[in-house]
């Protein structure tokens, strides 16, 4: 049942709209119609099957076509109405006292293009032009509210962690594995969606890999892919059964009332090769640097360039996220309610970090046939630096 106390305060919605609106109006741009569901789920509260219409200045309406009923008690948008169908936003803006923008904002990076055909004949006088950019900008700035459930998410995932290590065991599968891990997390409330913003990217949980299974490259942008169960998935666990003196990988994502945190731990039966202990604490140590060097106003790409030399330095330049044309260029980045958030730690990245953004830190080193070391924690950027938190011990934890 709907619990009323989980909903995002009005007040905590009007100033994610109101800072969205001052790029709507440094811009130039009269309004913008937010329909994706995360983006819906920060500015109204709700992800019922509705469109949001922001104006440059005023107040918002929100337009529900499924369940209108759902949406009056989870937003606290003030103006909600019912609709049936995009073709009717036009009279719904006039008949409540809009003008129909000249300029109209669409997140058009996430948009399907027969949805923008559709906003094409509708809006027929209006400029379309994609405001995206401007609502990835706001949304990588936490507000004290979002913090506290970030917060919570860390500890949960820090719970898991630890729950993974008593739940390995010599002879299990990844998949079998994995799904003892995630049932604790699903216990613990994990909402069961980990969502993405970029375009064919999908997780399930995360993944947790054993020895060479980790080191087999995928699709998805990250540093490790996995067999998976199969080519329609194609990344993740698979049916490899876990063994003695291999590196076990668990990156896994705890989803806590939309928000997300991201969390690395390597596990091992038995010992593992001094040349993996040795690899993994290098990654301690480019963790612990970037913990360091990552304050307000230092540029994200910069981060992944000291991390990239610090490697290089220690030996580790042709394993350090990936492996030749597969490895990636970045070790970390941003994350809130999806976990692709900016900040980009990555190469070539100009933002500067500011305070209140919350960041993955990812330092890795794959090796094809042995597999994966390394480790992943979730901060929040305060004034003086990264604020780690998630906690769990970070040493190779062995069973």
């Amino acid at each position: 049942m709907f619990n009323s106390e989980n909903s995002t305060p009005a007040a905590e919605l009007d100033k994610r709209i109101k800072k969205f609106q001052t790029h709507l109006d440094k811009n130039n741009i009269d309004g913008a119609l937010i329909i994706q569901n995360t983006d819906l789920f920060y500015f109204a509260g709700t992800i019922q099957q509705a469109h949001l219409f922001i104006p440059a200045d005023g107040e918002s309406i929100l337009m529900v076509r499924k369940s209108y009923e759902r949406a009056l008690k989870e937003s606290n948008i003030k103006k909600i109405v019912p609709f049936s169908s995009p073709r009717q936003i036009p009279d719904l803006l006039l008949e409540n006292g809009y003008r129909i923008p000249g300029v109209l904002g669409l997140e058009t990076d996430v948009m399907p293009a027969n949805y923008y055909f559709t906003y094409r004949e509708c809006f027929e006088k209006s400029k379309l032009t994609d405001v995206s950019h401007f609502i990835r900008l706001v949304r990588s700035v936490k507000s004290d509210y979002e913090i506290e459930i970030i917060k919570k998410a860390a500890f949960f995932s820090d719970k898991v962690a630890k729950k993974a290590k008593e739940l390995l065991e010599e002879g299990i599968t990844e998949i079998e594995f994995a799904g003892k891990v995630e049932a604790e997390a699903r216990k613990l409330g994990h909402q069961g969606i980990v969502r993405m913003r970029l375009w064919g990217s999908e997780l399930f949980y995360g993944h947790i890999m054993a020895g060479p299974s980790a080191a087999i490259p995928s699709f998805l942008a990250s540093p490790t892919g996995g067999p998976g169960i199969g080519q329609a998935v194609a990344q993740g666990p698979g049916f490899t059964t876990i063994q003695k003196h291999q590196p076990v990988l668990v990156d896994y994502v705890f989803a806590w009332m939309g928000y997300l945190a991201d969390n690395t731990r390597i596990f091992s039966i038995g010992d593992l090769p001094d040349e993996l202990i040795k690899a993994h604490r290098a990654m301690l140590d480019i963790h612990a640097m970037i913990k360091k060097e990552a304050k307000p106003g230092v540029k994200s790409g910069d981060l992944y360039e000291m991390a990239k030399e610090t490697a290089e330095r220690l030996g580790y330049g042709e394993h350090f996220m990936g492996v030749g044309d597969q490895r990636i260029r970045f070790v970390g980045h941003g994350i809130g309610l999806e976990l692709d958030e900016y900040p980009f730690l990555a190469a070539g990245q100009k933002m500067a970090l500011e305070e209140g953004m919350t960041i993955a830190v990812e330092p890795k080193l794959v090796f094809p046939g042995k597999g994966v070391v390394g480790i992943e924690n979730t901060h929040l950027v305060g004034k003086d630096g990264l604020i780690q938190l998630t906690v769990a011990d970070e040493n190779i934890m062995i069973v």
